[in-house]
Parts: structure tokens; sequence; C-alpha cells
């Protein structure tokens, strides 16, 4: 019988930066006074995504066989802890957790928010899951920056000032490239295992080197935005700060960590992404 504890691990807590950082940031950066509900249940929809594409991933690579030879912490459905109908039943319950306050923020703003919302769950579900998932041909990255980067952050501002600006999607920019990296450092890790499974994720496209060598560009960009972003807020150089955090994890990617080694980066790619969030939130805040 499958515990709390082993549905908790399943939900991958590591992951949920790349949904609490993106709201907080969005929210920061708005323009009006913050709508302290609205703020919630914007953080409610998006880690309500994160762990539906958590299990709906953990279903379709666990049905598919992609799981049987993975090297990082286990799968609910490749270790046989849960049953594949019980996994895909918890990502659909966990879409339809971030579509009940979906609805209602969309009508207290604007029906086009139920577009963007089905979008999410849509992306969310084909990552690894559909008849042709975007995971497996290498459409991974791309998707994860839009929807965990752009529509997260800046969609939270628009929750708040029910306008995009300009702040809004640089702010959105940084934030979506480190939930990037998360996904380069987890593909990274598994890149032997999915190029055997045919499952062919970006790294295993390009290769060991290349990728290793796009995290860092990408981790360095993240950083190389905040002084566009400190011409309107000025205290956004504070998440300057959160430098020191990327120099092991680059190091370990850069030195050739691989495997069980490249969990550790895992890890503190996501610490490296709250952080910085937390910082440029404070920046953001204090500038408004």
């Amino acid at each position: 019988m499958t515990s709390s504890r082993d549905w908790l691990a399943g939900a991958r807590p590591r992951t949920w930066p790349a949904a609490i950082v993106p709201v907080a940031v969005g929210t920061a950066a708005a323009e009006s006074g913050l709508d302290i509900l609205r703020a919630i249940l914007a953080l409610l929809v998006a880690l309500s995504l994160q762990v539906g594409v958590n299990y709906a991933n953990d279903y379709s690579d666990g049905i598919r066989g992609t799981d049987d030879r993975r090297i990082g912490p286990m799968r609910l459905v490749a270790s046989a802890i849960a049953s594949p109908g019980a996994v895909k039943r918890a990502a659909l319950g966990a879409f339809a957790l971030a579509a009940i306050p979906g609805i209602y923020l969309s009508l207290v703003t604007t029906m086009w928010l139920l577009l963007v919302g089905a979008l999410s769950i849509g992306a969310a579900w084909c990552y690894t899951g559909g008849p042709k998932p975007y995971g497996y041909r290498g459409w991974g990255e791309i998707f994860v920056f839009v929807f965990f980067g752009l529509v997260a952050s800046a969609g939270s501002t628009y929750l708040q000032d029910e306008r995009l600006t300009a702040l809004a999607i640089g702010a959105s920019i940084p934030v979506g490239l480190l939930t990037v990296a998360l996904l380069i450092t987890n593909n990274l890790r598994d890149l032997p295992g999915d190029k055997i499974a045919g499952k062919y994720t970006l790294a295993v496209r390009i290769g060991d080197r290349p990728t290793r060598v796009l995290y860092v560009a990408i981790v360095a960009m993240a950083f190389l935005c905040l002084p566009y972003l400190s011409l309107v807020r000025p205290w956004a150089l504070l998440a300057l700060l959160a430098v020191p955090m990327a120099f092991k994890p680059m190091r370990s990617v850069v030195q050739g960590a691989e495997g069980q080694a490249l969990i550790p980066v895992l890890g503190a790619t996501g610490r490296l992404e709250m952080i910085y969030g937390l910082l440029l939130v404070v920046g953001l805040a204090m500038g408004s």
C-alpha cells in the first residue's frame, strides 16, 4: 500500500521552487497594491500544476519503460510502489486542483486565463504523455521556459495589475532560465538511460558536453538579466548575492559529474533558484 511519504516523494518537492519562485517574483513585479488572495490562489495553481506534471511524468515514463534504467530518485510506477492507474488519477487530481482556483481568477480578471490554464495543463500532460510527447523530442526546455517562466511569472503580475508590463516580462526571463537549468540537470543525469529508452531529450540530441556548456550559459544568463531589471527597480541587483551559490553546481557540471553525482547538483540548482528568487522578490519590492 502506497504511503503518504511515498506520494510526497513522488511529488518531487525538490522541484517545487520552479512553481513558488515565478509566482513570488511576478507578484513582486506588480505596480499596483498587493492582492493577497490572488497571490495565494496563483501559488496554489502553480504548485498544483508542478505536482501534476511530476505525477504525469511518473505515470507516462513508467508505462513506457523509460524509468526502468533511471539513476535519480525513485518513481512510483517504475518502482511498483503505486499502480499506474493510481498515479494517473493523482496527476489528474492535481490538475483539477489547479483548475478550480484558476477558474475563479479568470472570472475576476479575464476569461482569456481559461485558455492559458487549459494550455498549461495540456503542456504539463503532453510533456511525456500522449502519442507524441514533446519531451521525447527535445522541446522540453522551451516549453518549461514558456510555461514555468513567462506564463507563471508574468501571469502572476497580470493577476495583480490586470495588464502586462515590460518589467513583468523582464523579471520572468531569469526565472524561466533557472527553471530550465533544473530540467537540463535532470536530463543530463538521465542522458545514458534516456538514449537507450528512445527518449530524445535536448541533452540526448546535442550530447553530453554541449549540454554542460548550455547549463553554465543558462545560469550565467539569469544573472546577466539583472542589470536590465535594475533600470526599473535598482534593488533588483540584490539577486547578485546569489552568485556564490551558482559556483558549486556549475563547477560540478563543468568537471564532468554524472549519474548519482548530479543529484546534489539538481538540489543545489533548486536552492539557487529559490534564493535568487527570494532576493529578487525583496529587490523588486523595495523598488516599488
